[in-house]
């Protein structure tokens, strides 16, 4: 059984960030179609593969966000290793489910608990298209965080989010509630928005996608998307950059090492 963190996301992002000086979250973006070959003759490939990974990138991981997608994609094999990864890690690192949920009623009620009640995740990400009741259930559950979906890193975020400033609205909609309960998703490719965000948004956590395969630029998120440089508030994630980097029995150190390579990254651009 998955043990219930005893401190909230934001704690435990604050505690990590002062001991490590890490800003990189590791996706767990573990596509069985890309493990490698030596893995799949494993019973669970899938969490063979993370915990590897983990236990290889954990001294430069501020988080770990395992995208429920490529769980499902496994079956109930899938579901079983997303549940191992989530006891395997430890409890002083907060967990992110991205899963980008965005309902409503009882139906948000059970997302909710099953992802930070059974699953025991720190925090999930949701899908604000319905509206602030998609935050009831997180914000009435006292164990929960929320990723608000702000302006993503893929191009075609200019077909909904960025027209008629829907993306200042959601941003309003976030800094109305208490930025220890919820933070925004906005993504490292939006290089021209992201002062802009954080001007909107002085105080929330931000996840950020898109450095790595995506293209983001990271001197750029440091210098814009960051609170302060001794309190940054970011997250900066990295996933097939990291995880698939290599594809040999050695694909756990090149993880490591590119884990590396990013945390002094991102040092040496705090530090300038």
């Amino acid at each position: 059984m998955v043990t219930n963190p005893s401190k909230s996301f934001w704690s435990k992002y604050q505690t990590r960030w002062m001991q490590t000086g890490s800003l990189v979250c590791i996706g767990l973006d573990s596509d069985i179609s890309l493990l490698p070959k030596h893995l799949l003759h494993e019973a669970n490939p899938v969490f063979a593969f993370n915990r590897l990974i983990v236990e290889n990138t954990i001294d430069y991981a501020v988080a770990f966000k395992p995208n429920l997608a490529f769980y499902l994609k496994d079956g109930m094999r899938g579901i079983d290793a997303l549940y191992q990864t989530l006891e395997f890690i430890p409890e002083e690192i907060p967990v992110i489910i991205d899963a980008k949920v965005g309902d409503i009623g009882n139906t948000m009620d059970a997302y909710v608990s099953a992802f930070v009640d059974s699953y025991c995740a720190d925090a999930i990400t949701i899908n604000p298209l319905m509206g602030r009741d998609v935050l009831s259930s997180l914000l009435s559950n006292p164990d929960a965080f929320g990723f608000v979906l702000c302006l993503t890193s893929n191009p075609s975020a200019s077909d909904f989010l960025m027209q008629d400033k829907l993306d200042e609205k959601i941003a309003s909609l976030i800094t109305s509630y208490s930025s220890r309960r919820l933070g925004a998703v906005v993504g490292a490719t939006q290089t021209t928005d992201l002062q802009r965000l954080r001007s909107l948004m002085p105080e929330q956590l931000f996840l950020i996608p898109g450095i790595g395969a995506q293209g983001g630029d990271l001197e750029a998120v440091i210098r814009y998307a960051s609170s302060t440089k001794t309190n940054p508030n970011i997250l900066i994630n990295s996933s097939r950059g990291i995880i698939f980097k290599d594809k040999s029995i050695d694909f756990a150190k090149v993880a490591k090492a590119e884990a590396q390579k990013l945390h002094s990254e991102i040092r040496q651009l705090l530090e300038t």
